[in-house]
């Protein structure tokens, strides 16, 4: 399994996708003036404290004030908030919380009340981005992501990845990292640390440990609102995260670009420094390497699945819809159940797909094709599973019901990405209907009987889409002659082609729209 990694610069950011096996898995828009990052720590002011919700409102400088549950709190969040206070009244506190006494943890079932207070100055982590209409969600478990480690302040224990299975190395991490961690400071192992050696784990560590003391140093003088640890761009932090044997080329179009990633691997894995390249070809980097036939392809509504199958994607407010469909799918398969299966297996391979590639978040509803048998559901369950595991983000898949409905959740710390791939019709406005051609003559023909016999309009224009245009003017006597026998007054017919086939506008004789009730 190979993995290759494309950024392309645009005068507004960054275009990221990531191919596993030249297909596309991943992509993101990191925006040039993006703010309030995964990852980003700043020292945000309390402004309301909900004793209903069990949570505060705080700003960090977002148009709405960020969200902070009583559960997003760290244990230890008295110590970060009298560490915080003694670093803001310049206390000589030292950066590496050398001899800083702990202060006792708070309980898990506590009230938000007796934690924070209004106007109260707060070092906080956003942990999901502002998505639609929602600001910021933060935490004050504030932590600093390594490519082995994750350092987080103010705690002392060393837990490691679940993913590491083997309780041997297990066991060599957590004695290695004990050894090593500085006071104060908790460590999460993480799962591409299995098998490494002290020396890459230590050092990793202490770029952890700089980069804190370089959020402290900036904390002395900060002022409310300023963000005080920054989160590396979203290229960097996938290539921290998934940099391993099997990634075969990092290409880039862009110098700066370049020379970062080139530091960053210098720093992290200087034997993949020949898998950087850069791009400066006559073509585009998306194009030349069919990134951009691909992202046309599979964000519509509709995506085709290899054997002729497809699936439709829906998004409401509360959850997202797939519905799966066998299409034109025609195989040598004995019965109708070995044909939905083989549908549902494809469809749950792109599925697991199209949540990566679409960072789609929350509730997502899965309507397979019904199965008869439950080892054949269970069968897909599995294979979604499976191909589930490579995400990076946070879900949980529930077993496929009887009726053919899988249940997932995903978390989304992003807004969720999407490429316009359709416009919407102007004559149904993406209904997918439009009223009756004969209804729209009646209604408009109603429209000018009322006009010209209770109005008594002067002189008439009407403007209207090319085909009533030529439905009104056809024939020797065509019926916009037969107006004028009715009325003895000429009616002006206008075409235009912008309007919707059911649209129509009447002027009066200074050329001003009517308002038709």
């Amino acid at each position: 399994m190979s993995n290759e990694l494309f950024i392309s610069s645009t005068e507004k950011g960054e275009r990221i996708a990531l191919l596993q096996d030249k297909r596309l898995i991943e992509y993101h828009f990191d925006e040039a003036e993006h703010q309030f990052s995964v990852g980003d720590i700043y020292l945000g002011t309390v402004k309301k404290v909900v004793s209903g919700l069990n949570a505060a409102f705080i700003d960090i400088g977002y148009e709405k004030d960020a969200f902070l549950h009583y559960h997003d709190l760290s244990p230890n969040i008295l110590s970060l908030n009298a560490y915080t206070k003694g670093i803001l009244n310049k206390k000589p506190f030292s950066k590496r919380l050398k001899g800083f006494k702990l202060k006792p943890q708070i309980d898990k079932l506590g009230k938000i009340t007796d934690v924070l207070t209004k106007g109260q100055s707060i070092l906080v982590q956003v942990v999901k981005e502002p998505i639609s209409s929602k600001g910021p969600r933060l935490s004050c478990d504030i932590s600093i992501a390594g490519r082995y480690v994750v350092l987080v302040p103010f705690a002392n224990a060393v837990n490691i990845s679940k993913k590491i299975t083997s309780k041997q190395e297990r066991q060599r991490l957590h004695k290695m990292l004990s050894s090593v961690k500085p006071e104060n400071f908790g460590v999460i192992v993480r799962t591409v640390a299995e098998n490494k050696e002290l020396d890459e784990l230590q050092k990793d560590l202490e770029e952890c440990v700089e980069k804190w003391e370089k959020g402290i140093f900036k904390l002395k003088k900060a002022k409310p609102r300023d963000r005080i640890v920054s989160e590396m761009n979203r290229a960097a932090s996938i290539l921290r995260d998934m940099l391993n044997d099997n990634f075969d080329n990092v290409v880039v179009d862009s110098k700066d670009n370049y020379e970062k990633l080139k530091a960053l691997l210098q720093s992290i894995a200087p034997e993949k420094l020949k898998i950087l390249k850069f791009h400066n070809g006559k073509s585009k980097l998306y194009e030349q390497y069919g990134i951009e036939r691909q992202l046309k392809s599979l964000f519509g509504r509709s995506v085709s699945l290899p054997s002729g199958g497809y699936l439709i994607i829906e998004h409401t407010e509360a959850l997202h819809v797939i519905d799966v469909n066998s299409g034109n799918k025609s195989t040598r398969e004995e019965d109708q159940e070995a044909t939905a299966v083989n549908v549902n297996k494809e469809a749950a391979r792109e599925i697991a797909r199209q949540l990566r590639l679409r960072d789609m978040g929350g509730i997502v509803v899965i309507d397979f094709i019904d199965m008869k048998q439950a080892a054949n559901r269970k069968e897909i369950n599995s294979v979604l599973k499976n191909e589930m595991k490579g995400d990076r983000s946070k879900y949980t898949v529930l077993p496929i019901t009887k009726f053919g409905l899988a249940q997932i959740t995903r978390q989304r710390v992003r807004p969720e990405m999407n490429i316009v791939t359709k416009e919407k019709c102007p004559s149904c406005n993406g209904t997918g209907s439009i009223q009756a051609s004969i209804t729209v003559t009646d209604l408009l023909e109603n429209h000018l009987d009322h006009l010209m016999e209770k109005q008594n309009e002067a002189k008439m224009s009407i403007i209207l889409h090319p085909f009533l245009y030529a439905y009104y003017r056809e024939g020797v006597i065509s019926r916009q002659l037969k107006w004028y026998f009715k009325y003895k007054k000429w009616i002006k017919l206008i075409k235009d082609s912008s309007l919707g086939i059911t649209e129509f506008h009447f002027l009066n004789a200074h050329g001003e729209e009517i308002e038709l009730k």
